[in-house]
């Protein structure tokens, strides 16, 4: 067996794009090595990547595949063969398998004897079918944004391609992707170590020979690198710690081959501009960490990332450049804070009417018109729950949630759009309650962030987003397939966890209702919305498959009862008791469905009823009417477990139905249809609860 080392150079690639194309790429590699019996079952393979190259080590791969026998089944024997001798199919089939006719056997099988050949097929080499495969592997790969860069050639790719390495142990592999045929010599590091070729020796020490040309071509490797050079330049001041982002960790880390670490200084006296400013302009605008004490306070200190090494000189130099530019930003940043001021934000609605919201449904002005209206509705529902907020608070917060787009911070910094209007409102006396719902209207941003901690920053977060998406839908903007310019899915995310989190007592029909959702419009919603469910139960709570998909046919209109509902019946799956009812439900909507294949009559309940005569199926339908009158009250208690309970007791019934010679689909019209009425009845009660033969029971 071999090692196998495929690496593609490229010129930079944007750091976003790289951790999907790396495993990607992997996942190709592993998918045609394994497809073309190349590898066993377990073979590693491991991804590398930096902005200059994606690279895959696979090991243990042969060097040809073995050979195989497969046996072929041809035309019937009395077809293929008379007394005169082989037939023409007989020479058609032989032909087609690629031997004579006096090498086709007679085969017995169920159906009757049939002519069959034993065909040998030689493996082909490893070599031959990457040559082949490999480069329209590495050519599918998906890019957000791809280019072409050679005149009058058909091949697209994220940047150009400038070498591409592919190694059989030592071995090249002579395949060509765009133009560039494959060899054995990489780059190091464009700074550290120019243009001069690297070569790959051996396949297995690609690792090795890469960072000694100052390139770590392992992504958690280089992350691990980064964050001690992180540490390193932050001990350099005692008392502090350099602030954990992980997003920003990754950024960076796809940003570079050869990270290092310098501090540098800022005047304290910025440190009187929101924290929420300052770090945006270190994190989002020059890629630094921010430095914080022990306290968690900010301090007037940056962390740069550099991607190669320098001595203190040079340092120095990079230091002082780096502060320059950050001094700048944060002097912008002071004069659009302070400009600001003097328009406050009450004054700011008429702005609104020249900002676009979306060109078919008008301005933001109109938009918060809506919200005024959906946030109106909201508040009637939440006064029933007796759920303490404040209404005032609330429609102000709505009324003057968009206005900060009208100012020069958030013009400047996009990013910090409704955090600005949270900052305005405190720094103007609008109170605290209003300052935290607007600051909070856009969290959260994404499944992993907390909720709005206020109900009012909760109801003006899902006022906003419910209006948006039915609103989209209505001029036709629904998402399709991977497209979603307008962010709908993660608005609909976001409403799905406040309701998962919160106390507000909202359904998403509800919802959809006080938005005014389109009659025409509300089904595609209503499904709109039951995928977005069915994701934060799979995803978010680690719901399984079959139980969501149980739960779905439960009724239940509120998120946390679906969610509770999907806890209990995940607890209940220890149940053998429970197992063994939906094995039986499942059993029972089969026997429906052959049933009405053959267009059997089902007779209603009082039809069953009287025709039954066997006691096992009027006890199974007494004792169903009767416990699942019980389980329904218990659900509408929301005692979801104790629902289940009762529902499990109803096992030595059900096995006693099946257990007996009870013969469903009997010969007898009238005995059958009265069987096939009671499976009905019994099916169509466990379905009232949830769709129990989803349950995976083996």
């Amino acid at each position: 067996m071999s090692d196998f080392l495929f690496e593609i150079g490229l010129e930079e690639v944007p750091a976003r794009m790289i951790s999907g194309a790396e495993a990607e790429l992997g996942k190709r590699v592993h998918d045609l090595l394994t497809r073309e019996r190349l590898v066993d079952e377990g073979a590693k393979f491991t991804t590398f990547s930096t902005p200059r190259r994606l690279a895959v080590l696979a090991e243990g791969v042969l060097t040809s595949q073995t050979d195989t026998e497969e046996k072929l089944t041809g035309p019937s024997w009395k077809i293929a063969f008379t007394d005169d001798g082989p037939t023409a199919a007989a020479e058609a089939f032989a032909k087609k398998a690629g031997v004579t006719v006096t090498e086709l056997v007679k085969l017995e099988t169920p159906k009757g004897e049939y002519a069959g050949a034993t065909v040998k097929r030689v493996g082909r080499s490893a070599e031959e079918i990457l040559v082949a495969e490999l480069p329209k592997e590495v050519l599918g790969l998906y890019w957000a944004k791809n280019m072409y860069w050679r005149a009058g050639k058909p091949e697209r790719f994220v940047r150009p391609v400038r070498w591409v390495v592919a190694l059989l142990d030592q071995a090249v592999v002579p395949l060509e992707i765009a133009g560039i045929k494959a060899g054995n010599t990489s780059r190091g590091h464009r700074i550290l170590r120019g243009e001069t070729p690297v070569k790959i020796g051996e396949a297995a020490a690609y690792r090795e020979i890469l960072r000694n040309a100052q390139v770590v071509a392992d992504v958690a490797e280089r992350r691990h690198k980064l964050r001690q050079a992180l540490d390193k330049a932050t001990r350099s001041l005692p008392g502090v710690r350099w602030r954990e982002d992980e997003p920003l960790v990754e950024t960076v880390t796809h940003l570079t081959e050869w990270p290092t670490a310098i501090m540098g200084d800022f005047e304290a006296e910025y440190l009187d501009l929101p924290e929420e400013v300052l770090v945006s302009v270190m994190r989002d605008h020059q890629k630094y960490f921010a430095v914080e004490t022990a306290e968690g306070k900010l301090g007037p200190h940056f962390l740069a990332v550099l991607n190669t090494e320098t001595d203190e000189e040079g340092a120095a130099l990079i230091r002082h450049g780096n502060a320059r530019v950050l001094r700048a930003r944060f002097k912008d940043a002071r004069f659009f804070w302070d400009m600001d001021q003097k328009t406050p934000l009450s004054d700011r609605m008429e702005s609104l009417k020249h900002v676009t919201f979306q060109k078919e449904l008008g301005s933001y002005y109109w938009k918060t018109e809506q919200n005024l209206a959906v946030a109106n509705a909201l508040t009637t529902a939440v006064e029933n729950a007796d759920l303490p907020f404040d209404k005032a608070a609330l429609f102000k917060a709505v009324e003057l949630a968009k206005t900060d787009l009208t100012t020069e911070l958030v013009k400047e910094f996009t990013e910090l759009q409704g955090k600005i209007g949270g900052l305005y409102a405190r720094a103007q006396g609008l109170g605290e309650t209003v300052a935290q719902a607007i600051y909070d209207q856009y969290t959260p941003a994404s499944i992993e962030d907390p909720i709005p901690s206020t109900v009012e920053g909760q109801l003006l977060g899902i006022a906003d987003r419910i209006q948006t998406i039915v609103a989209m839908f209505s001029i036709g903007m629904a998402p399709t397939g991977s497209k979603d310019p307008f962010a709908l899915r993660r608005a609909a995310n976001s409403i799905v966890k406040i309701l998962a989190e919160s106390a507000l007592p909202f359904a998403i029909a509800d919802l959809l209702d006080w938005a005014a959702a389109p009659a025409n419009q509300k089904k595609d919603l209503e499904l709109f919305f039951a995928e977005r469910v069915e994701f934060y139960l799979k995803d978010v709570r680690g719901i399984a498959y079959d139980v969501v998909n149980a739960v779905k046919a439960s009724g239940l209109r509120g998120i946390r009862d679906a969610i509770a509902w999907a806890e209990a019946l995940n607890e209940a799956r220890n149940s053998q008791d429970f197992l063994s009812v939906s094995a039986a439900v499942k059993r029972m909507k089969n026997i429906l469905r052959q049933a009405q294949s053959q267009g059997a009559q089902i007779d209603t309940v009082q039809s069953f009823t009287e025709s039954l005569v066997e006691g096992e199926g009027v006890r199974l339908w007494g004792i169903t009417q009767l416990v699942f009158a019980q389980s329904k009250s218990l659900i509408e208690q929301k005692k979801f477990k104790e629902s289940l309970q009762i529902i499990s007791t109803l096992r030595p019934w059900v096995d006693a139905f099946f257990d007996k010679p009870v013969v469903v689909m009997h010969e007898d019209a009238k005995l059958r249809d009265a069987r096939l009425g009671l499976v009905n009845e019994v099916c169509s009660a466990f379905s009232s609860i949830a769709d129990f033969s989803e349950i995976v029971t083996g």
